[in-house]
């Protein structure tokens, strides 16, 4: 309760201070306007010929511009009072949030196992490097795999396969090749495995 009503003031006087201020403001804008109006009496005084009378007015708008400045002053040194305030109104709601979380922080640090927080992230750390390896590997298995070129014999079948339908002779640029679909071996590589008779 006794905190409430600690704010309380607080924001009281937060807002008197910046009512006050922005009076003072407002009484230095008259003091300049009749500055200028005293200086304008002065004129006509002059004019006129009247000395005495354009003196009083001169005075009157020294004063007038004396008392704009003061004004300005004051209201710039309670907006100053007034950041002061707002700052320690700041201050205190942060220091009264402070003071409820202590509680609870303490008992965290109680509970809290140093050692195995430090033993479980040092083996986090192994996993993920490990982890890192692993990828590392299967990106270079992964490179490799594809880019191995296709099997001879596929290659080999299907440039014959394009020399049969273009009626193209590639025997002496690829030795004894058979024009036939893709994926069949040569010849000389079938009769070595008996599943040919060349002859035949």
């Amino acid at each position: 309760m006794g905190n409430g009503n600690s704010q309380k003031k607080l924001d009281d006087t937060l807002f008197n201070l910046r009512l006050t201020s922005k009076q003072m403001m407002k009484e230095s804008q008259r003091a300049t306007k009749e500055e200028g109006v005293e200086k304008m009496k002065a004129k006509k005084a002059l004019e006129k010929g009247l000395i005495d009378i354009a003196r009083i007015h001169a005075e009157n708008a020294i004063r007038k511009k004396n008392d704009c400045l003061n004004f300005m002053k004051l209201s710039s040194k309670l907006d100053a009072v007034a950041s002061k305030v707002q700052t320690a109104t700041r201050t205190e709601n942060m220091t009264r949030e402070f003071s409820k979380m202590l509680p609870q922080l303490d008992r965290v640090l109680q509970n809290l196992n140093v050692e195995n927080v430090s033993q479980t992230m040092g083996n986090f750390e192994t996993m993920f490097e490990n982890l890192d390896v692993a990828a590392s590997y299967v990106g270079e298995s992964l490179q490799q795999s594809t880019a191995i070129a296709a099997p001879r014999q596929d290659v080999d079948g299907l440039l014959s396969q394009i020399a049969s339908e273009n009626n193209i002779a590639i025997e002496e640029q690829f030795g004894n090749l058979v024009t036939g679909p893709i994926g069949t071996a040569p010849v000389k590589e079938q009769e070595a495995k008996g599943k040919v008779d060349h002859r035949a």
